[in-house]
Order: C-alpha cells, then sequence, then structure tokens
C-alpha cells in the first residue's frame, strides 16, 4: 500500500548553491525526528519567512527544507509525556524553518519541548495572526515593563508600524495605557495605524537616514523592528532613563550610533529574542497575548491567504508591501 502523503513547500538548492522553491508532496518518512507529529492547521509569513523563501538572506541552513517558523495545529502522534493526540499546540522559533523542517507543511514533527500550549478560547487562526511577530511584539513590552516605562513615564515609538511586529505592538500598548507614536513610510496606512490605537505618526523619513549623536528627548522608550539609522535616532531621541526593545532588521543588521544616550542620559538597549527564549517566558508571552490584546483589531491587523499563495506574499513582505499579520489556512 501506498504511502499517505502530504503537501509542503521546500526550499532546496542545487550544485552552485542556486535557491529554488516549490510545492510538492511529501510522506512522514521525509519528516525529521522529533517526539510530537502536528497537523498543522494554520501557519503565516513573517519578514523571516520572507526572507528565507526568496533567499535574500541566508536564513535556511540546511537543504532541502520545509520554511515556516510558525505553526499551530493538533496533536496526532506524541511519545512526549507532556502532549498526547487531540493537544491544541503552537509553535514559535527554536531553528525550525531553519534548520530543521518548518511550518509550510500539513504536518510537522518536532520536539515537545518547543511547543506550548494554545490559550483557552484562541483558534489555530487566531495564534497565527499573533504568530511569532506578535509574540515578540508582547516581548519588548514586557522587556519594557521590566525596565519601568509605565505608561506615567511618557510616549512609546514603535518603527515599522505597519509590519507584523508593529500593528501588534500597537494594539497591545495602546490598551495598556501608553502614548504610542507610530512610524511608517505608507502615508495609506495611517487610517489603519490609528484604528489600531496610535495617537501620533510619524514619516520613516524622519528616523530613516543619519542623525546626530544626541537629538531632542521625544519619547520614553520604544519598540523597534528595523534597526540600522532608524534605531540609531530612535536611542538619540529617548528620555533620560529610558529604554528601546529591539527585536528586527527590516532596515539593515548595522547600528550607527554613539555611546552619547547610555552614558548621558542612561537610556538602555533591550535586545529581545524570540527563536531561542526560554520556555517560562514565551508561556507568559501567550498568556499576556490572550488577556491584552483586543480580539477585535485582531481582525483588522490580520488577512487569510490560501496556502498556493505563500511564495508570491514572501516576495510582498520583503518588498515591504504587506500590513499587520498574514495567516495561512492548511
Amino acid at each position: 500500500m501506498a504511502e499517505e502523503t502530504f503537501k509542503a513547500l521546500l526550499v532546496s538548492r542545487d550544485a552552485d548553491k542556486k535557491q529554488s522553491v516549490a510545492f510538492t508532496e511529501l510522506t512522514d518518512a521525509d519528516l525529521m525526528e522529533g517526539d510530537v507529529t502536528v497537523a498543522v492547521e494554520a501557519t503565516t509569513i513573517n519578514y523571516k519567512d520572507g526572507l528565507a523563501i526568496t533567499g535574500k538572506s541566508p536564513v535556511v541552513r540546511h537543504f532541502p527544507l520545509i520554511p515556516g517558523i510558525d505553526f499551530a495545529g493538533t496533536v496526532t502522534a506524541s511519545t512526549n509525556p507532556e502532549w498526547k493526540a487531540g493537544d491544541k499546540v503552537i509553535l514559535n522559533g527554536w531553528g525550525v524553518g531553519e534548520v530543521h523542517h518548518g511550518a509550510y507543511a500539513q504536518k510537522a514533527r518536532v520536539k515537545g519541548e518547543w511547543l506550548v500550549p494554545l490559550p483557552d478560547g484562541m483558534s489555530a487562526r487566531d495564534a497565527m495572526a499573533i504568530g511569532t511577530a506578535g509574540y515578540t511584539a508582547m516581548l519588548c513590552v514586557m522587556a519594557l515593563e521590566r525596565h519601568g516605562i509605565t505608561p506615567e513615564r511618557g510616549s512609546i515609538v514603535v518603527t515599522g508600524a505597519a509590519g507584523g511586529v508593529g500593528s501588534v505592538a500597537i494594539s497591545v500598548l495602546s490598551k495598556l495605557g501608553y502614548h504610542v507614536i507610530a512610524v511608517t513610510g505608507r502615508e495609506a496606512e495611517h487610517g489603519y495605524l490609528r484604528d489600531l490605537g496610535a495617537a501620533e505618526i510619524l514619516p520613516r523619513d524622519e528616523l530613516s537616514t543619519p542623525g546626530r549623536p544626541l537629538g531632542k528627548e521625544r519619547w520614553a522608550g520604544g519598540v523597534d523592528a528595523v534597526g540600522s539609522h532608524t534605531l540609531a535616532n530612535v536611542l538619540a531621541m529617548t528620555s533620560y532613563g529610558g529604554a528601546v526593545a529591539a527585536c528586527g532588521l527590516a532596515q539593515g543588521m548595522d547600528l550607527p550610533a554613539s555611546v552619547a544616550p547610555f552614558i548621558l542620559r542612561g537610556v538602555s538597549l533591550l535586545g529581545v529574542d524570540s527563536v531561542m527564549a526560554p520556555r517560562a517566558l514565551r508561556l507568559e508571552a501567550w498568556k499576556r497575548i490572550a488577556r491584552d490584546l483586543d480580539h477585535a483589531k485582531l481582525a483588522a491587523l490580520s488577512t487569510t491567504m490560501p496556502f498556493d499563495a505563500l511564495i508570491n506574499a514572501a516576495h510582498d513582505i520583503v518588498e515591504g508591501k504587506v500590513r499587520g499579520r498574514l495567516v495561512v489556512e492548511m
């Protein structure tokens, strides 16, 4: 009897290291090692996934590989004592979609310790409307809170505001009572950003070019998914004792800044990593998402698309054409 197949997106590389990507049919034998098998019900596309599929950055480090760093679904088989068939789970990061077969398939086999439970009242689609981008945004908010950046301290600036991290950060921060300043280069998105809770909107050009080592104090904190000159300028304009949570590199991996904000204003740069974040932090972040993210806004910041639209969407997200979050229904 022929083994049952499932649909998957596979990234391959030829002898000349030229990358290609195509939809294919795989079997369970093609999956990698793991003690939990999951029927993937929904996934999403993050900026990092866009880089993986387009090959614009060396995200995929094992070939051939199923990309996709996020999924939500139902456990179908498990030898891990923590999980049983029927459990609803979420996966974010852990090198999945980079060195281990990822989310862009109807099945995934992973290590049980990489999974977290789907919060009560949340569907697989809801979880992927949040995804790594939204979970990273929550980690940024939590980092600012741990540093004592309360709404009373002043405004919070959010760069890359119309993207996935930015959209969720604005929604959460505004619900928590912060005055949010959104930074975007897309004028058409101003209404969308105000609906999410942005109180002010700044044009991207104000922050994206080389600036002074120290500028006027404009905000108490920031969430930055952009890097490069943008992050340098955000730091230069952060008020005394403020903090900026940095989690992305949409403009670049460089940081052309000076030590002035750190030594003259006591500003802190808080690095936020979602891929290898410890499980306790993940569980707290997802609990906070369930509580602090407005579910009406979640619908507004997400768009659903079919599995076969993934490759085109990858190009769109890398080119900065995507608003909010993309949910892929399997």
